[in-house]
């Protein structure tokens, strides 16, 4: 069992930046990609961005240019930087972790952190 615990939500103006993070528990079974989704309330769940255990990114075309992705192996942490808000950033931001097991993958999810881009 792997748990997520995210930080770094908030309520920030447009053209702000925040930081968001996401620590997983050591696991005996390797973290593959790591990555960030959104949920705005009444819209489905959608890829902000990922990045696999090598460190290839992969971005939603709307946060391209303003967010970037990264990872700390060795903590097994994940974050992003989000600058140059935008009111349609707003939404719940959920980590999600691939795990390799001996056979096949699992997936694990944070409980999710409000991001909030109003004046």
């Amino acid at each position: 069992q792997v748990q997520l615990v995210e930080s770094g939500g908030g309520l920030v103006q447009p053209g702000g930046s925040l930081r968001l993070s996401c620590a997983a528990s050591e696991s005996r079974f390797s973290i593959n990609v790591m990555g960030w989704y959104r949920q705005a309330p009444g819209k489905q769940r959608e890829l902000v961005a990922d990045i696999s255990s090598g460190g290839s990114t992969n971005y939603a075309d709307s946060v391209k240019g303003r967010f970037t992705i990264s990872r700390d192996n060795a903590k097994n942490t994940v974050y992003l930087q989000m600058n140059s808000l935008k009111p349609e950033d707003t939404a719940v931001y959920y980590c999600r972790v691939v795990v390799s097991l001996t056979v096949g993958v699992k997936l694990y999810w944070g409980q999710g952190t409000q991001v909030t881009v109003s004046s």
